[in-house]
């Protein structure tokens, strides 16, 4: 086990009082620098950063952040649910260490599309077909991993054939979505 000791705080962004979202982290004794190219090797839509050391993890619309001495996750619903998101976190730390004989380190930076990136490539109609109020709205949602590509029946269309390519493109760094657990 890699993680075994740590100090937990919940609190609520110091930006935004009263806006019943919770944000946890749990202050490391352990360095785990180590484990975070095995973690970025084994989470969809990861995002790591060799200088920092550091991996962000979107999904389900919490922000999961990994650092040498710290794990934190944001926005989540409430106290509880903050305390588990961080838990769930450190055992997914420790469960990545115990198989890292299995894994094959990934170095490789990578980086989210942008909303705006995305949006550009989209129609831009406005139809609420993909059950959105917007095009920029979907495509944010689609940004987070909060929505699939095959949402927007418009972009299907063969006059769309090379946005629908470039989208594809852009979105191969498979990003999780809503509800799907590793």
């Amino acid at each position: 086990m890699l993680i075994d000791k740590y100090d937990l705080e919940v609190l609520t962004p110091p930006c935004e009082p009263g806006a019943e979202r919770f944000s946890a982290v749990a202050r490391l004794v352990t360095d785990i620098r180590e484990a975070l190219p095995y973690l970025n090797a084994t989470l969809r839509g990861a995002v790591y950063s060799a200088a920092g050391p550091s991996l962000t993890w979107t999904k389900g619309g919490h922000k999961g952040a990994f650092h040498p001495y710290q794990i934190a996750v944001s926005n989540v619903q409430d106290r509880d649910a903050a305390i588990r998101e961080v838990e769930g976190l450190v055992k997914l730390v420790n469960r990545t260490w115990e198989r890292r004989a299995e894994i094959r380190p990934d170095y490789e930076t990578r980086r989210r599309p942008g909303p705006m990136e995305i949006y550009r490539l989209l129609p831009q109609t406005n139809c609420k077909a993909c059950g959105q109020a917007t095009c920029f709205v979907f495509a944010t949602k689609l940004a987070l991993g909060q929505v699939d590509l095959r949402a927007c029946p418009v972009v299907q269309e063969p006059q769309y054939a090379d946005r629908l390519a470039q989208l594809n493109d852009l979105l191969a760094a498979d990003l999780p979505a809503v509800g799907q657990r590793e």
